[in-house]
């Protein structure tokens, strides 16, 4: 058996006060710790809950010296290491409280709602579950889709690459009973690698995207002059946001159906002053996607504008790139990087 983590050292003093208390009521005897529980709101009951579980094995010195700080005689625990792990907060929980509010706080703990693992994949949107899936073996893909409810599999189904959709929906029509420790296993890694990144995850974001969307909007100018700047300290996180930037350019990873609904969606004005500053590559493309009058109109637009203003280009070309965005959001149209093993959807 491996041995468990001790990840509290004999320092009370890095310890934070969420961290003491849930030692504390490690501590305690079944008994007493429920009449703490009982006057806790639930949402203290959360936080201390995931504390302790998260906690690992502290040793018995650090025990000893928090009970000294704490100057109080507590029953059982004293002279004895104690761990922390969701089995034990679990535990005193349900010895606590009521069973359904138990169950109710457990579930925010573990992250999205449900009872089964392909009922916690219902709760979870279609573009984060989409983004895991369309890296998986399409024959997988087909399992989790024939776990899941038909309409939210038809949401994620939509949002997927269409071409990975189709690869999907011909290993659903071919495949017979599957063996449970098939089923086992992909839930299990669903288990292992997504639901508890998801759980953790929560509320977070990469400090890499969130510069890229910085970055995306500055002028060029300015975009050069601090990316220039950062990858002179730190070129690492420098092509690490390059990778993550989404720019006009980039609309050239759009099939012709997606362009057709931006250039429907987007400000007609905005769209001819951001042609105008594209590449021959992206007018191509937006072009052949228009009608004969249309795309005369709209190149009689642009040379109508004679020369035009770099910066007014940039706000052009940004704005154009956050209607795509929305629409991506939105499923109406999917943004791949290029690639049909690397599809990111927006």
């Amino acid at each position: 058996m491996a041995k468990e983590k001790n990840i509290i050292e004999d320092d009370l003093s890095v310890l934070t006060g969420v961290q003491k208390a849930a030692i504390f009521m490690l501590s305690l005897d079944q008994e007493h710790s429920g009449m703490l529980f009982q006057l806790m709101e639930d949402d203290e009951i959360r936080e201390m809950s995931q504390t302790m579980a998260s906690l690992g094995v502290v040793p018995a010195k650090v025990v000893e010296k928090l009970f000294i700080e704490f100057a109080e005689s507590v029953s059982g625990g004293a002279g004895e290491s104690i761990t922390g792990s969701q089995l034990t907060a679990e535990r005193l929980l349900y010895g606590a409280l009521p069973e359904d509010r138990v169950a109710g706080i457990l579930e925010d703990i573990r992250g999205p709602a449900g009872r089964t693992m392909w009922e916690k994949l219902g709760n979870v949107n279609e573009t984060v579950l989409a983004n895991y899936l369309k890296n998986e073996y399409p024959q997988t893909v087909a399992v989790v889709m024939s776990k899941i409810s038909p309409d939210h599999a038809s949401r994620v189904l939509g949002v997927l690459p269409e071409k990975f959709s189709m690869e999907v929906i011909m290993r659903m029509l071919r495949m017979d009973s599957v063996k449970k420790e098939v089923i086992d296993h992909i839930e299990r890694v669903l288990r292992v690698e997504f639901m508890s990144n998801l759980a953790k995850g929560s509320g977070k974001r990469d400090s890499h995207e969130m510069m890229a969307d910085i970055f995306n909007n500055l002028d060029r100018t300015t975009e050069a002059r601090f990316m220039t700047g950062l990858e002179e300290q730190n070129g690492e996180s420098a092509e690490k946001i390059k990778a993550l930037m989404f720019t006009f350019d980039d609309l050239a990873r759009l099939d012709n159906t997606a362009v057709q609904t931006l250039l429907r969606t987007a400000d007609k004005e905005q769209m001819a002053m951001a042609l105008k500053g594209g590449s021959e590559e992206i007018k191509t493309l937006f072009f052949t996607n228009m009608s004969e009058r249309a795309g005369k109109m709209m190149k009689e637009d642009m040379e109508a504008m004679g020369a035009v203003r770099l910066k007014d280009v940039d706000e052009a070309q940004a704005a154009v790139v956050q209607a795509a965005k929305t629409l991506a959001d939105a499923g109406e149209i999917v943004i791949s990087s290029g690639g049909e093993e690397d599809e990111l959807v927006y």
